[in-house]
């Protein structure tokens, strides 16, 4: 066991460190899509563990391979308008390999898409209430059972189908750390209201878009980038969409072939290939280059980050890791105390923010009924991760004391970083209370770096191996939703139909 979480921290550390290092030298300037090649070296040395499965490792170095070299060969560049979808485009070809390779699921994902139509009346009170506003800020695509989420919502229609349940298992899975298409639930019945159309109307554009994305679902997603008008910029135009995913499964198929023979869970087979490629022209890209370009901002990642490798290697010197679960505890851990640790330095507290955030929400609801049905996505993540680093942060009992798994987290290269420990240089100098502060805001629109996501990718392919029969996605536990902590959806008291002993939430009855 020592030999494999040692495998894990120093994969995780390298993936980490390659996508830091390239915006470390990069921020600012022109993304291109070698500056990825260092991401996907580092994916490339990943190996396979003792006891670990061979071709789950295979499913995430050599979606990361393909995903890369199929768009080497489509563009050289993806505008910041394009780039939040180049990790959706994977499950729907592997979902389809899945179709034609395994025909009994594919009768079940037929008996789920009936389903989804004799279920309207739940489609309709769920889409409603998301575009109202009744469940607040929510993660519609959730990697969690949390309330307004789409596993949250296929879990409901799931639970009474009579389909095998790795079949459940398998469908759940493909809509959370499986990224089935961009489409993020109730933006066909918002469209519809916000065009005039009854509420009736609403309903079946929504019954009928969420069955497309599961009957066809590399269409599905081609259309959706057809259509897409991220900030008023017009469709997917960095490469052609379609090319993409007739390439990327012709690629996988064997891969995908060879996990199934070899006893891998359908489930992580629709996860593991899609939660890996985001680096490569998502979280190195034009958005990130022109986000970093702020000193402060970059300099609250610099710090995190080594707060991050600090905390794990002192673990792993420690001999503090007892599984493979902790190594993942410890590698998101860490830098949610240290976030959680920079609020404070400017006398912030969590619920402070929490409570700004969501009363933003609630405003934004009221000045932007024509949102967006992800806009608050990363909001929430951000207050998720906040949340927890308080939670570790805070002094015993009422916190771990600056604990993870009996490890101290490292916050001295916080203290010690020059830029983070004076604001002082860059705002007036007299008044430098909120700089920091202001630089996480830039960051809780995009927080995949302050607990990144090539590391819990790295960690959960890792853990998949080892456990590749067990579903890997969603989480089946509650997650402690920040958004939940100040106005109560996921408790026996709600009211509301559908309720149930977690309040709205479903992860207790996950299938």
């Amino acid at each position: 066991m020592v030999t494999l979480i040692e495998k894990m921290v120093n994969e995780a550390i390298d993936a980490t460190k390659s996508v830091f290092l390239v915006i470390k030298e990069k921020r600012g300037g022109q993304f291109r899509l070698d500056d990825c090649k260092p991401y996907v070296d580092a994916v490339n040395k990943m190996s396979v563990g003792e006891g670990q499965c061979k071709e789950v490792i295979d499913l995430h170095v050599q979606s990361v391979n393909a995903h890369y070299e199929i768009l080497k060969g489509l563009t050289d560049y993806i505008r910041p308008e394009d780039d939040p979808f180049v990790e959706h485009y994977q499950t729907p070809p592997i979902l389809e390999i899945l179709y034609e390779e395994d025909p009994d699921f594919k009768k079940s994902m037929d008996k789920f898409i009936e389903a989804i139509g004799e279920n309207r009346a739940l489609i309709g009170r769920e889409a409603a209430r998301r575009y109202g506003g009744m469940y607040g800020p929510t993660c519609v695509v959730d990697f969690a059972m949390s309330v307004g989420s789409v596993p949250n919502l296929v879990n409901k229609i799931l639970l009474g189908l009579d389909i095998p349940d790795k079949d459940k298992k398998t469908i759940l899975a493909c809509k959370s750390w499986g990224m089935n298409t961009s489409y993020g639930f109730g933006a066909a019945f918002r469209a519809a209201i916000e065009a005039g159309k009854s509420a009736a109307e609403a309903e079946d554009a929504e019954v009928k878009q969420f069955q497309f994305i599961y009957k066809e679902p590399v269409e599905a997603q081609a259309r959706l980038m057809e259509t897409h008008n991220l900030g008023g910029h017009g469709p997917h135009s960095s490469f052609d969409v379609r090319k993409y995913m007739a390439q990327y499964k012709e690629r996988m198929r064997p891969y995908v072939v060879a996990a199934l023979k070899a006893g891998v869970h359908p489930a992580n087979i629709t996860a593991v290939p899609a939660y890996c490629v985001g680096d490569v022209g998502h979280h190195i890209s034009q958005s990130a280059y022109n986000m970093f370009k702020n000193d402060m901002v970059f300099g609250i990642y610099d710090a995190v980050m080594q707060v991050f490798e600090n905390t794990l290697k002192k673990g792993l010197k420690e001999g503090a890791f007892k599984s493979e679960w902790d190594v993942l505890a410890v590698a998101t851990g860490a830098p949610a105390c240290a976030v959680a640790y920079i609020l404070w330095l400017d006398s912030f507290t969590v619920p402070m923010v929490i409570d700004l955030l969501t009363k933003r929400f609630y405003n934004y609801c009221a000045m932007n009924p024509k949102r967006g049905e992800a806009d608050e996505l990363h909001n929430v993540d951000f207050m998720d991760v906040i949340l927890r680093g308080e939670e570790i942060l805070d002094i015993s009992p009422l916190g771990a004391g600056g604990k993870i798994k009996g490890i101290e987290v490292d916050l001295s290269p916080i203290d010690k970083h020059e830029i983070v420990s004076n604001p002082q240089r860059y705002t007036y100098p007299a008044c430098a209370i909120t700089q920091r502060f202001a630089a996480l805001m830039a960051l809780a629109d995009f927080p995949c770096y302050l607990t990144p996501e090539c590391t819990t990718a790295t960690l959960m392919t890792n853990i998949v191996a080892k456990n590749p029969g067990m579903p890997g996605a969603p989480v089946r536990a509650c997650k402690g939703c920040a958004v939940t902590k100040l106005i109560k959806r996921n408790v026996p008291y709600v009211k509301g139909e559908g309720a149930g002993p977690c309040g709205y939430c479903e992860w207790y009855r996950a299938v």
